[in-house]
C-alpha cells in the first residue's frame, strides 16, 4: 500500500509539473481568442505607425482576429514601451520596435524598464535608410553645399526630429559630430507633425525615415540631399549617400515586433512565422519596396541580435555627443 501511495504521489507531482506547459500549449493552440494590441509610441502617420498597420492587417487576416493599433505618443516611445513591458506576457500586447528603443537605453537615465531585459524580440520587419532632406527654400543641392552653408550660417538652420532620442535626432547629431556644423535641434512629438512643419518651411532640415518622406521627395515638395545608409537606396537611386561626402557616416532605422518578457514561445514562434511569410508575400514586398524598406527575415533570436547591436552602436553616439535625458 505504501508503495502504491508513493507511486501515486510521484505521478501527481509529475502531472502537476506538466500542467503549466499544458496550459501554455493550449493557450498557444487557441491563440488568438481576442483582439491583440500593437502599441506605437508615436502619433498616426509616421513610419512606425505605417508599418504597424501594414503588418497588423496581415496578421489579422491570417489569424482571424483584428490587431488593434494603439498610438501612445510620448517620451520618444518610452510611454508605449513601458506599457508593454508591464503588460501580461500573454501574447496580446506588442510593441512596434524601432530605433528609439535602442537609443533610449543609454539616452534616458531613469527609465522604469530595461528594454533588452523586459522585452522579448518576436520578428524583424524592415530596415530603412533615413534621408537627409531640406525644404526647397534652403539654397543647397548637395551635402557638401549644406555643410558649407551651415558653417557660414552657424545655428541658423533648424534641424527637426520626431523626438529627442529618435534615430532621426541621432542621425543629425552624428552628422554634426562628424562635420563640425552647428544647427539648432527642434524635436517634435512624432514624424507626422515634423513633416508638416518641414513642408511648410517652419523648419529647414531633417533626417527622416524614408517611408514617411519618400512621396514628398518624389513629388518635389522636399529636396533629398543624401541617404544615411552605406549604399544608395534602390528607391532613390539618384540620391547619393551622405558617406560619399562624409566618409564613414552611416545610420539606418530598423523596425519589428516585441512582447513582454516571458510571453509563451509558442505564440512568439507563431507570430514570427507569419511575419516571415509576409516578408515573402509579393503584395507586401511591393508595399515595403514603396516605403524604401529592406526586409529583415529571420528568427526571433536573429531580430534580438539586431536590437542588441543597434543598442551598442547608438550608445557610442550618445556618449560621444554627451547627450542625456533625466
Amino acid at each position: 500500500m505504501q508503495r502504491i501511495t508513493g507511486l501515486l504521489s510521484r505521478a501527481a507531482v509529475a502531472v502537476a509539473c506538466c500542467l503549466p506547459l499544458a496550459v501554455t500549449n493550449a493557450q498557444a493552440l487557441d491563440y488568438p481568442t481576442r483582439q491583440p494590441h500593437i502599441l506605437v509610441g508615436y502619433p498616426p502617420g509616421g513610419s512606425t505607425d505605417i508599418l504597424a498597420r501594414l503588418f497588423g492587417q496581415y496578421l489579422g487576416e491570417k489569424l482571424g482576429q483584428t490587431f488593434i493599433i494603439e498610438n501612445r505618443p510620448g517620451a520618444t516611445s518610452n510611454l508605449a514601451t513601458e506599457a508593454v513591458a508591464k503588460s501580461a506576457p500573454d501574447g496580446y500586447t506588442f510593441i512596434l520596435t524601432n530605433p528609439a528603443n535602442a537609443i533610449n537605453a543609454s539616452l534616458y537615465k531613469h527609465l522604469n524598464f530595461v528594454f533588452l531585459r523586459d522585452i522579448d524580440p518576436v520578428a524583424g520587419f524592415i530596415r530603412v535608410p533615413n534621408v537627409m532632406e531640406v525644404h526647397p527654400s534652403v539654397p543647397v543641392n548637395s551635402v557638401a553645399e549644406l555643410i558649407a552653408y551651415a558653417k557660414a550660417n552657424p545655428d541658423k538652420l533648424n534641424v527637426a526630429s520626431s523626438g529627442a532620442g529618435t534615430s532621426i535626432h541621432l542621425s543629425g547629431e552624428l552628422f554634426k559630430m562628424m562635420t563640425g556644423v552647428k544647427m539648432q535641434h527642434v524635436p517634435y512629438k512624432g514624424s507626422a507633425p515634423m513633416i508638416t512643419d518641414l513642408l511648410g518651411g517652419q523648419v529647414q532640415l531633417t533626417f527622416d525615415n524614408m517611408p514617411s518622406s519618400i512621396e514628398h521627395i518624389k513629388a518635389g515638395k522636399l529636396r533629398a540631399l543624401g541617404v544615411t545608409t552605406a549604399t544608395r537606396s534602390p528607391e532613390l537611386p539618384d540620391v547619393p549617400t551622405v558617406a560619399e561626402t562624409v566618409p564613414g557616416y552611416e545610420a539606418s532605422a530598423f523596425f519589428g515586433l516585441g512582447v513582454p518578457k516571458g510571453t509563451p514561445k509558442e505564440i512568439v514562434d507563431l507570430i514570427n512565422k507569419h511575419v516571415n511569410e509576409a516578408l515573402k508575400d509579393p503584395k507586401m514586398l511591393a508595399k515595403l519596396k514603396d516605403l524604401g524598406g529592406i526586409p529583415l527575415p529571420g528568427s526571433a533570436a536573429d531580430f534580438g541580435k539586431i536590437v542588441e547591436s543597434e543598442t551598442a552602436k547608438w550608445e557610442k553616439v550618445v556618449r560621444a555627443a554627451n547627450l542625456s535625458v533625466e
